[in-house]
């Protein structure tokens, strides 16, 4: 619990902005996975777009603001 707790420093090994990225990128991934297992089925998996597109947003904003900071360090 106190290894947890260490992410939410302001000087961790952590990156958080990519965590969060990847875990939105796992959950689009995971949806997609459903959609054609859901489609080879015949059944037809009902995704709000609107949603997708957040999950799509949130991923391209983490790993973009992450990359950013990487590469263009402040000083």
């Amino acid at each position: 619990m106190r290894k947890f707790a260490e992410i939410f420093k302001n000087d961790n090994e952590w990156n958080e902005k990519t965590i969060i990225g990847f875990l939105s990128f796992a959950v689009m991934v995971l949806v997609m996975l459903a959609d054609v297992i859901t489609g080879f089925c015949g059944v037809d998996l009902s995704i709000n777009e609107f949603t997708y597109h957040i999950f799509v947003i949130v991923t391209l904003g983490s790993f973009g603001i992450a990359g950013i900071e990487k590469f263009a360090k402040t000083s």
